[in-house]
């Protein structure tokens, strides 16, 4: 006879991204700045100001609104924002951990 085990409900396994370049903190600055940490210890900044302010900025617009802007999470390892709104962390990993810094 098998023994069953209840599980809870709703109830997922803790996942632990452990790629180099997933997010594991992340800040919001001032000027749509961001300060970043990463899973491998890699600090430093993503300056989003450009990307936001831009005529061009298409769905990152949005983000001009301060309060937005600084509803900054992660899912995942990726840095996001309501509405869908996410960078590709892999893109800023290389820049930061080569100089410090990502410009958008």
């Amino acid at each position: 006879m098998r023994i069953k085990k209840n599980a809870p409900k709703n109830c997922a396994p803790r996942i632990t991204p452990s790629m180099s370049w997933r997010v594991t903190q992340v800040s919001p600055l001032d000027e749509y700045r961001l300060q970043v940490t990463f899973f491998d210890g890699t600090t430093g900044e993503a300056d989003l100001s450009k990307l936001v302010t831009s005529e061009k900025s298409g769905v990152f617009a949005v983000l001009r609104d301060r309060n937005l802007f600084n509803k900054v999470y992660l899912n995942y390892g990726a840095i996001t924002w309501p509405g869908e709104i996410d960078l590709a962390p892999e893109v800023l990993y290389r820049a930061i951990k080569r100089s410090g810094k990502w410009e958008g």
